[in-house]
């Protein structure tokens, strides 16, 4: 009894509560972006958000509750299990948008990548932290990089760019945090940056297209330029306050393609504002702060692991998205976490709120 106590006087409420205000944010933009396409209740986007939403709190405090050691002993298992979903996916998926990302169950998609995240955060976490600070040779980094370069290639090829570079320095920053020289990971990030011009040659044709778009918006406007100008005109109509809730025009007249997905975050630059959207900001950047935080209060390896890992993960993902959107970054097809529409994204990032509280509680326990 005295262990719970002292667990739960360590649970990061304010973590806790930011993660639903954004949540709360989520579903009204979600609201907002979706309400003009005139659906009935039962096909609402609001609606079926809020469905993976009570999914997703379920597996929130499943996974608060359970020792992320526990999950460690099975990490391995599910890291295969998601590699086979990997193959399966592109083998029997659901095509959307010329990619093979999704399988389709009673209406609602699921996308085995966004678990992939979680899956190798777990593998990786588990094998350097049973290493016990032997990361410091070459011949130490040959596993790592294969429970990598596996789903790295099986989400490239659905195709899925951005979430395939999102593994890739969650894969550096688990190996620093595990003890892996400095001059290793350097050596193999040049050699990455090396391959670029041959990994070019491997991207599809619409893919190439949106990273020259980024160059130059201007250059294809009414082709893959027309969002990233869109959603930058939608924000900076917002001005200081925004034109509230619900009315906004670039978003309420369908300017914006996938407003209630990878570009919400225009939805919300619109309506609220450069204060509003400030405030979304400064809540991001909380979460991230005590991520790395809980990471740096553990002594366990596996728990400093985990934790780094989800910081970074979460981290990127919020400057790859609103980067998007204000034209800083190229289109890549990341979604906005806890706010843009997606159950598997969802439900993805709430399991990984889930590990960082159950670190952050059991970081004394280990």
């Amino acid at each position: 009894m005295i262990t719970i106590r002292r667990r739960y006087k360590d649970f990061d409420m304010v973590l806790f509560a930011m993660t639903f205000i954004i949540l709360l944010i989520g579903l009204l933009a979600i609201h907002s972006a979706t309400q003009s396409k005139g659906l009935v209740l039962s096909e609402s986007y609001t609606l079926k958000q809020l469905t993976w939403l009570g999914v997703g709190i379920l597996l929130l405090i499943i996974t608060i509750r359970v020792s992320y050691h526990k999950f460690l002993d099975i990490a391995y298992m599910l890291y295969i299990a998601n590699i086979l979903l990997l193959v399966l996916v592109l083998v029997m998926g659901h095509v959307r948008l010329g990619a093979q990302r999704w399988f389709s169950i009673f209406g609602f998609a699921f996308q085995p990548s966004e678990f992939m995240k979680i899956s190798l955060i777990l593998a990786l976490s588990s094998y350097v932290g049973q290493k016990k600070g032997a990361m410091d040779s070459l011949e130490s980094l040959i596993i790592p990089t294969i429970l990598m370069a596996i789903p790295f290639v099986l989400v490239l090829v659905q195709p899925d760019l951005g979430t395939a570079l999102l593994l890739v320095p969650v894969f550096f920053a688990i190996l620093l945090v595990g003890g892996a020289k400095p001059k290793y990971l350097i050596r193999m990030i040049l050699l990455g940056l090396a391959c670029m011009p041959v990994f070019w040659h491997f991207l599809r044709d619409y893919q190439k297209q949106r990273l020259l778009v980024f160059i130059n918006p201007n250059a294809d406007p009414l082709g893959a330029g027309y969002t990233i100008i869109q959603s930058k005109i939608a924000i900076g109509s917002g001005g200081l306050f925004g034109k509230g809730w619900l009315n906004g025009t670039q978003n309420q007249l369908n300017f914006i393609p996938e407003r209630h997905t990878d570009f919400i975050f225009s939805v919300i630059g619109e309506e609220w504002g450069f204060l509003g959207a400030l405030m979304l900001v400064l809540l991001f950047f909380l979460i991230v702060h005590r991520a790395f935080n809980i990471g740096n209060l553990t002594s366990d390896r596996y728990g400093k692991c985990i934790a780094t890992g989800i910081a970074v993960l979460f981290g990127l993902q919020v400057i790859i998205n609103i980067g998007m959107t204000i034209g800083l970054m190229p289109v890549v097809g990341i979604p906005l976490p806890l706010v843009s529409y997606g159950g598997s994204s969802l439900l993805t990032t709430l399991i990984a709120i889930g590990l960082l509280l159950n670190v952050g509680m059991r970081r004394s326990t280990f």
